[in-house]
């Protein structure tokens, strides 16, 4: 069924494949859900999609939502592992050099201005006023928001890339502070981020269009998007590489990223066509609804903020220990993401909806003890990935990355980083649930100004420490400043919900999974060491053969450690996990 412009009939939505994996859709309470990373945003915009479909079902949205559930589950798995090829390959490539840093550094400066202004903030922003229209059959209005906001975007972001684009010479420079970098290495991270920042407006583009889509329930495209995105890059750095030299071979890599940001964005316009959506010459920046989105944009740009402003600042101090350190604290904080990926997201996912309900019904004690119980699964789960992680830096970072240009040097310095990273674990995962907390009770600028105070520190620990410490330093500066926002954060929440968080119950918990997580460590440890000196370091193989039992050991070792202790909350985690398979398996 299709739909002329203006026409009070919408077209029926695609079935909904992510009402299983997203319920933080469950209910946003006021608003949007200012999110801390990028997929975070993404899912908040499909929350508002899903939330009045709660209140007002819509035909078509909830049949096949099990076999949806399950391609959107393999799309998403199947971008992550294109992901972690497109490191690999990239890292083989380039290993740790001073390009590779280079390349770190111009990009981070555009995918700052991009989390900040585009992208999944811009979407999550403008989905809950666009899908209001829709419920209320003004699909005309929604029109004309979309529209002007299309050349809002285009204009304003527009002229923000052409400004960074004529004055990276001026701007880059001021990323890369003390002697480390030669000239040479400047001018190329100025000429890479002249490559890389017209992604600020194609995503800026993106982020609107894939609302539009999301809104009418078409989330397969944009599903897809990203594993296209990493295929597009893999193959640029393959066959463009060649066609340059030097450090300039960097570059295939840069128009791999500028090239698959065009064909995400492509992908969506045919999604468009299909719903008979057509966007219009119109701008009227005086609109009511872009007044409305352009207020959900200002928490929702903190928060996703946040994260972007402290890769920049791991890199800057960063350039101020080598060049080939923004690369190496950039490979490490791609592994150290994955069990926050797969754990922490889903924890919070299943949680969100739970605690607005509570919030909603004014049940302070039942949030309390929901707070507390979510706050022990993410430590069951997170210590002992943090544990694996310690025990494992160096043989993982081998593991993954150790091919053609990165050798035992760059493997040093990567380990080094994760080692350090991986005491932050815990500490992000509990900030994903706490910062959910206040945004539950409608206080989301909590969180925020404590978000803003902690750069601050990771910024102050991370200067004091890098000249005694190297590579140490920046990232214990982001351990610090992780875990004084999860103490920050616990602090102001108890205050709000007037009582404990169940402390004593968590204390005593925390000492029975960090013992547990202690033997993961000896382990996995022991394991590794046995093993490594009977195959030796040779090829991807033997590394294989010498990491993986020693991980499946350690872990083995953990849940049996959590079983003999009765830890309760383990059996919440499994009873979860086996809920999701039992759906996989109707599907």
């Amino acid at each position: 069924m299709t739909s002329r412009p203006g026409s009070p009939k919408d077209p029926e939505p695609e079935d909904d494949p992510g009402a299983e994996e997203a319920v933080l859709d469950a209910a946003i309470i006021g608003g949007v859900l200012p999110a801390s990373d990028a997929e975070a945003g993404a899912a908040a915009a499909r929350a508002a999609v899903l939330k009045i479909d709660e209140e007002h079902e819509v035909p078509g949205a909830k049949a096949g939502v099990a076999r949806n559930t399950v391609l959107f589950s393999v799309a998403t798995g199947l971008s992550r592992i294109a992901g972690l090829a497109r490191e690999i390959v990239a890292a083989s490539y380039f290993g740790t050099s001073g390009a590779a840093s280079a390349f770190t550094i111009a990009f981070q400066l555009p995918n700052l201005v991009r989390g900040l202004f585009a992208d999944a903030a811009l979407s999550a922003a403008f989905v809950p006023v666009f899908a209001e229209f829709l419920e209320q059959k003004r699909r005309r209005e929604a029109i004309l928001l979309a529209s002007t906001l299309f050349w809002i975007i285009l204009l304003v972001l527009g002229a923000l890339s052409a400004l960074f684009i004529f004055a990276a010479g001026v701007l880059i420079p001021l990323f890369i502070p003390g002697n480390n970098f030669t000239p040479q290495l400047v001018d190329l991270a100025v000429g890479l981020s002249q490559v890389l920042f017209p992604i600020v407006v194609l995503l800026g583009i993106n982020g609107l269009l894939v609302g539009i889509v999301n809104s009418y329930h078409h989330f397969t495209i944009p599903a897809l998007a990203p594993l296209v995105w990493n295929i597009v890059i893999i193959g640029a750095l393959i066959l463009l590489r060649p066609a340059f030299s030097a450090d300039d071979q960097i570059y295939a890599y840069a128009i791999g990223v500028l090239l698959g940001t065009v064909v995400q964005l492509l992908m969506v316009i045919p999604v468009l066509a299909k719903i008979d959506f057509r966007l219009k010459f119109h701008f009227n920046w005086r609109d009511p609804g872009v007044t409305r989105v352009l207020k959900l944009l200002i928490p929702v740009t903190i928060g996703l903020g946040v994260i972007n402003i402290d890769l920049v600042i791991n890199s800057v101090v960063g350039a101020l220990i080598s060049s080939s350190a923004p690369r190496a604290i950039d490979a490490a904080f791609r592994i150290y993401m994955l069990p926050q990926g797969i754990f922490s997201v889903a924890l919070a996912t299943v949680l969100f909806p739970s605690l607005s309900r509570l919030v909603a019904r004014n049940d302070m004690g039942g949030l309390r003890s929901l707070v507390g119980t979510g706050t022990r699964q993410n430590l069951l789960l997170l210590v002992p990935a943090a544990a694996a992680t310690m025990a494992l830096a160096s043989p993982i970072v081998q593991l993954i990355y150790q091919y053609g240009a990165f050798n035992a040097a760059s493997t040093k310095e990567v380990s080094t980083a994760l080692f350090w990273f991986a005491f932050s674990m815990p500490f992000a995962g509990l900030n994903l649930l706490l910062t959910r907390t206040f945004f539950s009770l409608q206080r989301p600028w909590i969180p925020s100004a404590l978000a803003a105070v902690n750069l601050a520190v990771n910024a102050v620990v991370s200067i004091a420490l890098y000249k005694p410490l190297g590579i140490a330093g920046p990232v214990i500066g982001t351990v610090v400043a992780s875990a004084g926002m999860t103490a920050a954060q616990m602090i102001y929440l108890r205050r709000q919900l007037g009582g404990s968080i169940e402390g004593r119950e968590t204390l005593v918990m925390t000492a029975k999974v960090v013992f547990s997580a202690l033997l993961l460590i000896l382990v996995s440890r022991g394991l590794w060491l046995v093993l490594d000196g009977a195959v030796g370091s040779g090829g991807p193989a033997a590394r294989l053969i010498a990491v993986v039992p020693a991980l499946a050991a350690g872990l083995l070792t953990y849940l049996i450690a959590v079983r003999l202790l009765r830890i309760r909350e383990a059996d919440q985690i499994t009873e979860f996990f086996m809920s999701r398979l039992r759906r996989i398996r109707s599907a």
